[in-house]
């Protein structure tokens, strides 16, 4: 079962998916269906890891003074409380002290992109917390704990985006000025290094890029990304299946990691670029 990297963009991509939706829709059509997704959002940081343990999920809007259609939008998610309780049991072997919560529903960063990849919402989902203030070796480890799940057929997906400082989408969106260098230049690297696998350097990434804190002045759309590679495995090879910016200064990289010997070259994902 492969894993993901997806964007979730501004909450108005759910309302316009374009390239980058198009893309996860691709993506999609050609995935075996898994037996679960579990799903991390950088809009669910808790200090220790709680997965979502509900049978059903309510749609969370955690945004305001957006277009007035996307909070009508609803995803009638499934759970499944078994299977929920298994990546409960991953996560404590790994070490970890970890809690369920049966009512929490899905936040945007998860609904957003599993809309795209799963139309019908009728793959069971089980969401997953995220502990920003822990930063990318604590994100990375807890892909660890959930590598074993893959072969299970449960399917793991990173939602977030490879820049994301909202203090130049402000100023973006009050001015109309094009993308600054930093979100080419930073979507670039992350792209380089994790083609050929440097793991450390990754997740080292702000003290080896320096445009890194401008690319994420705080982290937690990142870490996501960190937790696939933990999961994904050492084996794993990354494989773009789109890159290209939303809101001009969103990077909308996703990122398919599958294990085996074919090269990034020889990809079936062709990415997409604007």
């Amino acid at each position: 079962m492969p894993v993901l990297f997806v964007p979730h963009g501004s909450p108005m991509f759910a309302l316009e998916p374009g390239a980058a939706g198009a893309a996860m829709v691709e993506v999609a059509q050609q995935l075996a269906r898994p037996r679960a997704v579990v799903i991390v959002s950088p809009h669910w940081d808790t200090v220790e890891p709680v997965v979502g343990v509900g049978s059903r999920f309510s749609t969370v809007h955690d945004f305001y003074g957006f277009d007035p259609r996307l909070y009508e939008i609803q995803y009638p998610a499934t759970g499944c409380p078994e299977a929920a309780h298994e990546v409960v049991s991953a996560i404590r072997a790994a070490g970890f002290s970890v809690s369920t919560d049966a009512a929490r529903g899905l936040d945007h960063g998860a609904w957003v992109p599993l809309r795209q990849i799963f139309p019908d919402a009728d793959v069971p989902i089980i969401p997953l917390s995220m502990q920003a203030q822990r930063g990318p070796a604590h994100a990375y480890r807890i892909g660890q704990a959930l590598s074993a799940l893959i072969a299970q057929s449960f399917m793991v997906i990173g939602s977030g985006n490879i820049t994301h400082n909202l203090r130049d989408w402000q100023v973006a969106r009050r001015t109309g000025d094009g993308p600054p260098s930093y979100v080419r230049e930073f979507s670039d690297w992350i792209y380089d290094t994790i083609r050929v696998g440097r793991i450390d350097e990754l997740l080292d990434y702000r003290s080896v890029s320096p445009i890194a804190t401008r690319a994420h002045p705080s982290e937690e759309h990142l870490l996501p990304l960190f937790t696939v590679l933990g999961a994904a495995g050492p084996a794993a090879q990354a494989q773009a299946f789109y890159r290209g910016m939303s809101e001009t200064v969103l990077a909308m990289d996703g990122y398919v990691f599958k294990t085996g010997t074919t090269s990034s070259d020889e990809t079936p994902y062709r990415p997409r670029r604007l």
